[in-house]
């Protein structure tokens, strides 16, 4: 049995990356005895992936709501998290002044790139899902009509 094949391979990987660098970050900071902005601004990202992926992953839920509503309520709630995330920050340490409009840049133009690759992902799994439930009525209504012949 294989636990890693062609489907899961990429993912395995991203997973154990994030694991090491997470790692690397916690023991710089225990060993080094130091916590810089590169580990924050790391930190940073897996937050924020974290919580993009975790709003991204309950479409399914609003069903009923067109699409692009869904679509653009999700992200408003995520630059909101992003913009309370920055705020909160603002009392631990000094931001810069353009500190908001650098959340919104790097946070809205890989979520877009991100929410674009899910989404049309999703349409692409829906057509397969389509077509492979086509074919199953297809093949159950031949399959009907031969036992209908069959039983005359």
């Amino acid at each position: 049995m294989k636990i890693i094949h062609k489907q899961n391979f990429f993912s395995i990987v991203c997973v154990v990356f994030t694991l090491l660098a997470m790692g690397k970050i916690v023991l710089e900071a225990i060993v080094m005895k130091r916590f810089g902005n590169e580990q924050e601004n790391f930190l940073m990202m897996f937050l924020l992936s974290l919580l993009a992926t975790a709003v991204l992953s309950q479409h399914y839920r609003f069903q009923n709501f067109p699409l692009p509503i869904v679509i653009i309520v999700q992200y408003l709630l995520l630059i909101a998290g992003v913009m309370l995330i920055t705020w909160l920050t603002s009392f631990f340490v000094s931001l810069h002044e353009d500190a908001y409009r650098d959340m919104f840049l790097s946070f809205t133009i890989p979520y877009a790139i991100g929410a674009a690759v899910y989404y049309i992902s999703l349409f692409y799994e829906v057509g397969r899902a389509n077509q492979t439930l086509k074919e199953i009525r297809r093949y159950q209504h031949e399959n009907d009509k031969d036992n209908e012949t069959t039983h005359e």
